[in-house]
């Protein structure tokens, strides 16, 4: 039987980083499961459109290389232009599915004690997409604005703003309300919150260092850097190289999924700060302590 884990809890760093992974392996295969039935026809095109992409990048490259840009290039250009298009597109909504996926897997998990009702889940991420997309949008130009005025306003706002999703989700909140009450939902627990989501990027940025290593090591190899021969425009070459867009492809689609860590350890930011707050968890379980008597 597999072990429940409660999020309504307080937690400490350590707590957060070791629940979220025992959550990821507690719940790895329908966790994954029903976020890959949601968005596996967009990720498959995502990651087909990025193939292309760097075929097309390769292609284009080739073209300058030869003096070539002018001559019937035009078509090589407009497809890679479309192609990023496409990409783009696919990325935001594969991940926008993903994360409302995730949120609602975590919070039917939550009200049912660990049994997750999938199609509830799947009936709340197709009602809450434009909600998704709405609030992504509010959130992105506000943190690049911060960041844009200086460094330090844009990492302020990014700590709340990263909690808003978990406030939409958890208290049914709508798009405005989850915005403006970040700020005061994380007030007194900002340098927590905010050490927490940068030790949890630091975890994330090194495992997908470590996935990016093989299209790394192929890259060299191609260019005979070891043999001490090296190839400069063997670089170009590498983008038509189907090995090498094969590596990196599959590096992408690794560092895609690492972003759950990110995600659910920023709901178990949300619930500890709302325990703190409103000891939702306590009075639940004096309550059921109540029941069993």
């Amino acid at each position: 039987m597999k072990q429940y884990i409660e999020f309504k809890a307080q937690r400490d760093l350590g707590q957060i980083i070791t629940d979220t992974f025992n959550f990821i392996r507690n719940e790895f295969k329908p966790f994954f499961g029903l976020i890959l039935q949601v968005v596996l026809p967009y990720l498959l095109v995502m990651f087909a459109a990025l193939a292309f992409y760097f075929y097309s990048v390769g292609s284009l490259t080739n073209l300058v290389d030869d003096n070539a840009l002018f001559d019937g290039s035009t078509t090589s250009i407009l497809t890679m232009l479309a192609t990023f298009l496409i990409l783009i597109t696919t990325g935001i909504i594969a991940y926008v599915l993903a994360h409302s996926t995730a949120l609602y897997y975590i919070k039917s998990y939550v009200e049912n004690k660990g049994v997750v009702n999938t199609e509830i889940v799947k009936t709340n991420v197709k009602n809450s997409f434009w909600k998704f997309v709405g609030l992504g949008v509010i959130v992105g130009l506000a943190v690049t604005f911060g960041f844009l005025l200086c460094v330090i306003p844009g990492i302020y706002v990014f700590v709340p703003l990263s909690i808003s999703f978990s406030l939409m989700v958890f208290k049914d909140q709508s798009v405005s309300d989850a915005f403006s009450n970040s700020f005061n939902f994380i007030k007194n627990e900002w340098w927590m919150s905010f050490l927490t989501i940068f030790v949890v990027g630091i975890i994330v940025s090194v495992i997908g260092s470590i996935f990016s290593v093989p299209a790394m090591l192929y890259s060299i190899v191609k260019m005979g850097v070891f043999s001490g021969e090296v190839d400069p425009t063997g670089q170009a070459g590498l983008f038509q190289d189907p090995v090498y867009i094969i590596l990196n492809v599959l590096s992408y689609a690794l560092k895609y999924f690492l972003n759950f860590i990110s995600i659910i350890a920023v709901v178990f930011i949300y619930f500890n700060i709302n325990e703190k707050k409103n000891f939702s968890g306590t009075f639940d379980r004096i309550d059921s302590l109540g029941k069993t008597e």
